[in-house]
């Protein structure tokens, strides 16, 4: 496993880290191919630990978790996040084995839980528009008029398809397609 870490207002030392490596590391079981593991540690308002954990797979299937501890405790923020993404493997075996890559993740070492029943997924709404050209700064006026918590459009700049959107922290974010 391919680890990368980063660290936004604050200086981590290496046991943290290497609590992180071991904790993450579990969930290589998973997967048959080697993974890389983007972890970002970071400390908000109030001493809040915020870890947010990305793992992409070999085939290219992304597993993310974002979490925080009130207590300003960095290592149960790691814990809640390893369990999300975890949690989100097991509850979504089914689907990833049918319709996702089947080599992706190896879902043979899951047990099976009663906990979790699978969820059919239901399409409620289709809606058609048409998707104009413009530059990130109109797409988020467009997006905050609207209310809503996205927005696609295309970009001015190259072209394509892009999307943005309303972070849970009060930013902006920006998908850029290729």
């Amino acid at each position: 496993m391919k680890f990368t870490f980063t660290c936004k207002k604050i200086t981590l030392n290496n046991s943290v880290k290497e609590y992180a490596e071991k904790k993450i590391s579990k969930l290589s079981r998973y997967f048959p191919e080697d993974v890389e593991a983007f972890v970002t540690f970071a400390v908000e308002k109030k001493n809040r630990c915020v870890v947010e954990l990305t793992m992409r797979s070999a085939g290219g299937t992304l597993f993310r978790a974002q979490e925080e501890s009130a207590e300003g405790d960095m290592r149960s923020a790691i814990d809640a996040a390893v369990a999300i993404i975890e949690r989100k493997i097991r509850r979504n075996k089914t689907r990833l084995a049918k319709n996702l890559r089947p080599d992706a993740v190896n879902l043979t070492d899951l047990p099976e839980e009663d906990d979790f029943e699978e969820d059919e997924v239901e399409l409620v709404r289709t809606k058609r528009f048409s998707v104009k050209p413009m530059t990130t700064e109109e797409a988020i006026l467009q997006m905050d008029l609207l209310g809503h918590t996205f927005y696609v459009f295309r970009s001015v700049d190259s072209g394509e398809v892009d999307v943005v959107y309303r972070r849970k922290n009060g930013g902006y974010g920006l998908i850029e397609t290729e």
